[in-house]
C-alpha cells in the first residue's frame, strides 16, 4: 500500500479532539450516498415509465402506418402485397378509423372506432392478448344472443376495460354506436346509428387506451361508415422498431404520393420528446445534491488540512514530496467518495428493483394513494434499472468527489515546514 494511502485512511479514523471532523465526514458520506441514491431510483423511474409506455404503445398501435392524403384506400390488397415485399417489413394489415360516440341509457362516451381485420391484426399488434374477457375472433360473427330472443343478431365490438365501467357495459351487452357523418335528408345530416354487442373487454394497462377505444370488424366497419371497399390504411410491423425512420422514408419514396408512411415515433414524439427532456433534467437537478455533498468533503478536507499542520510539516522534514502531500488528501476526499457512492448504489438499487411493492405498502399504512392511473395513463408503477445509467451515476459521483478534493489537497501541498512549525 502507497504511504500516501496509508495516511489518508489513518486520518479518516477520528481522535478524541477530532470528533467534529469525523461528524462532518460522516455528514459528506451520507450526502453523496444520498444525492447517488436519489439518481438511481429518479432514473429507474422515468426509465420505466418510458419504456412501459413504448410497450403498450406498440402492443396496441402498428410500428408504421401507411395513409393516403385524400379519401380512403380502395385497392389495399395490391399496395399490401406492395408493401410486404419491403425489406424489413415482417406483416401488415388493413384498418378504419374513425370518431364515434357510444350510448348506452342516459351514459354517452365520445371514443375512436377501429375498424380491424382479425386474422392479420393479430400478426400486427397485440390487442389480442390484451383482451381479458370475450374473444377477438367473435368480431367475425354475429354475437351471440340469449336463449328466446326476438331481436336480430347484431354485430360484434370489443371495447377497453375502463370505457366498459364508464358506460357501465359488461360482456353480452348492447350499446348503440352513433356516427356524425350521417345520411343527407330534407331536414339536414342525420346521424346514422347502429347497434352493437359486446363480445370482448380489453385492457392495454394504458389508461389512455382503455377508455377511449372500441374495435369492430373490417366489413362491419365499411358499412356502417359508408366507404364501400375502401380503409383508412394499412399499419405494418418491421423488424427493428429503432429504425423505422429510414423504412418511413423509402416507403414515401418508392410508393408516392398521395400514400405517406409515418412511424410510431412521429406519431408519439411529443410524449417521447418529454420523457427523455424530463429524464435528462432530473439528472441534471439530483446531480445537484452531490455537488452539496462535495463540498462538504472540501470542508472536510480544510479542516483536516488545518487540524495536521503539524503532521504535515514533520512529512515534509523527512523527505515528502508536495505532491505525496497531495496525494494523502486526494485519496482521504476519493475514499469518502468512493464510500459514498457504494452505499448510494446498493441502497438505491435495493429501492428501485423492489419500488412497487414499497409504494403499495405506502399506500397501504398511509392511505394516500401516490400513484392515479388518471393522470399517469399507467396501472402499475414502473421501474427499470440501466446498467449504464447506474454507472454514469457512479462515476459521475466519484469525479464529482475528485474534483472537491484538489484545491484544499493543494493548499496542503504548498505548506512550508518551517512556517508551520513555527508556533509548535
Amino acid at each position: 500500500m502507497p504511504f500516501e494511502l496509508f495516511i489518508g485512511l489513518r486520518y479518516l479514523k477520528a481522535k478524541r479532539k477530532s470528533t467534529f471532523i469525523s461528524l462532518i465526514t460522516l455528514i459528506s458520506v451520507a450526502g453523496v450516498a444520498l444525492g447517488v441514491m436519489a439518481l438511481i431510483i429518479v432514473l429507474a423511474v422515468m426509465t420505466g415509465f418510458e419504456e412501459d409506455l413504448k410497450d403498450k404503445i406498440l402492443g396496441t398501435n402498428a410500428h408504421i402506418v401507411v395513409l393516403k392524403s385524400s379519401d380512403g384506400i380502395e385497392d389495399y390488397p395490391r399496395l399490401t402485397e406492395r408493401l410486404m415485399g419491403l425489406k424489413g417489413v415482417v406483416a401488415a394489415t388493413p384498418f378504419i378509423y374513425s370518431q364515434v360516440m357510444l350510448t348506452t341509457g342516459k351514459n354517452v362516451s365520445g371514443v375512436v372506432l377501429r375498424g380491424i381485420d382479425t386474422k392479420s391484426d393479430a400478426q400486427v399488434t397485440n390487442l389480442h392478448k390484451a383482451v381479458v374477457e370475450g374473444k377477438l375472433a367473435d368480431l367475425d360473427r354475429p354475437a351471440p344472443l340469449p336463449l328466446n330472443s326476438s331481436e336480430a343478431p347484431s354485430p360484434g365490438v370489443v371495447i377497453g376495460k375502463e370505457l366498459a365501467k364508464n358506460l357501465n357495459l359488461f360482456l353480452g351487452d348492447t350499446v348503440n354506436v352513433v356516427s356524425p357523418m350521417g345520411n343527407i335528408t330534407p331536414l339536414g345530416m342525420m346521424p346514422k346509428m347502429k347497434r352493437f354487442r359486446v363480445v370482448g373487454i380489453f385492457n392495454t394497462g394504458m389508461y389512455e387506451y382503455d377508455s377511449t377505444l372500441a374495435y369492430v370488424g373490417l366489413d362491419e366497419a365499411q358499412a356502417f361508415l359508408g366507404m364501400g371497399k375502401a380503409v383508412t390504411g394499412i399499419q405494418l410491423k418491421v423488424e427493428d422498431v429503432y429504425k423505422t425512420g429510414m423504412l418511413v422514408r423509402r416507403i414515401n419514396s418508392e410508393i408516392g404520393y398521395p400514400y405517406f408512411a409515418r412511424d410510431w415515433m412521429q406519431m408519439n414524439k411529443n410524449i417521447l420528446f418529454a420523457l427523455k427532456t424530463e429524464k435528462m433534467v432530473m439528472f441534471i437537478i439530483l446531480t445537484l445534491i452531490v455537488l452539496v455533498a462535495a463540498f462538504g468533503i472540501a470542508s472536510t478536507l480544510f479542516m483536516v488540512v488545518m487540524e495536521k499542520t503539524r503532521d504535515i510539516a514533520i512529512l515534509k522534514s523527512m523527505g515528502a514530496t508536495s505532491r505525496s502531500v497531495m496525494r494523502i488528501f486526494v485519496f482521504e476526499g476519493i475514499i469518502i467518495g468512493v464510500l459514498g457512492t457504494v452505499i448510494g448504489v446498493l441502497s438505491g438499487l435495493l429501492v428501485a428493483l423492489n419500488l412497487e411493492p414499497i409504494v403499495n405498502a405506502v399506500q397501504r399504512l398511509t392511505g394516500f394513494q401516490l400513484f392515479s392511473k388518471d393522470i399517469y395513463y399507467l396501472d402499475h408503477f414502473p421501474s427499470l434499472v440501466i446498467p449504464s445509467d447506474v454507472i454514469l451515476i457512479s462515476v459521475t459521483a466519484v469525479l464529482i468527489s475528485f474534483v472537491a478534493t484538489l484545491y484544499p489537497s493543494w493548499q496542503a501541498s504548498r505548506m512550508a515546514p518551517a512556517e508551520a512549525l513555527r508556533y509548535e
